[in-house]
């Protein structure tokens, strides 16, 4: 595959939908944002998504429908094949993942390239209360999961503690980065 893939995690709460948002908006055009399937009505309060039954999902599974699947706080959450179509056609796709899915992420896509979006645990907390989907105990969980995870060593983390243009900038000039290289 000649393209580049981005997969973008981190603890929930710590902006990873608004750095790929940003990201998406100001590389209109140029970059391909992964649209995941997940286990989860939607909302309008999280990430946009296609939204699957457990059942259906795993029919998906079954049928090979995912490029990349897993599981975190109690849903599946899968990627769709069809972004290796992308990938193939030399473009940057971005994706977001999850920690844990990084071992499979890498033993599949051997180039892939990922960054980690961290913050600050206060300002973490304040996010996930502010999205009313979990309470105290749910939201120590999130903070306490995130320990343990191995990255690869040639993860880049940005920090989006403050302002999202400073470090969605930072994220746009690491892509811009990744559309100069030659398929």
């Amino acid at each position: 595959m000649s393209g580049a893939l981005v997969a973008v995690v981190g603890a929930s709460g710590v902006g990873k939908d608004s750095l790929i948002n940003f990201a998406r908006d100001s590389l209109a055009g140029e970059v391909v944002v992964v649209r995941r399937a997940v286990t989860r009505p939607v909302d309008g309060g999280s990430e946009d998504h296609d939204s699957l039954t457990e059942q259906a999902f795993a029919a998906a599974e079954r049928a090979g429908e995912f490029a990349l699947s897993w599981e975190a706080h109690g849903l599946s959450y899968g990627l769709p094949i069809a972004m290796e179509g992308d990938l193939a056609a030399g473009r940057v796709v971005i994706a977001n993942l999850s920690r844990a899915a990084l071992p499979r992420l890498v033993a599949r896509y051997p180039r892939a390239l990922v960054v980690e979006v961290t913050a600050a645990p206060e300002i973490i907390v304040r996010r996930l209360a502010g999205r009313g989907r979990e309470g105290g105990d749910d939201i120590r969980r999130r903070l306490e999961r995130g320990a343990g995870f191995p990255l690869p060593s040639s993860t880049i983390q940005i920090d989006n503690s403050g302002d999202l243009d400073q470090a969605g900038n930072r994220f746009v000039a690491l892509l811009r980065d990744l559309l100069r290289q030659p398929a």
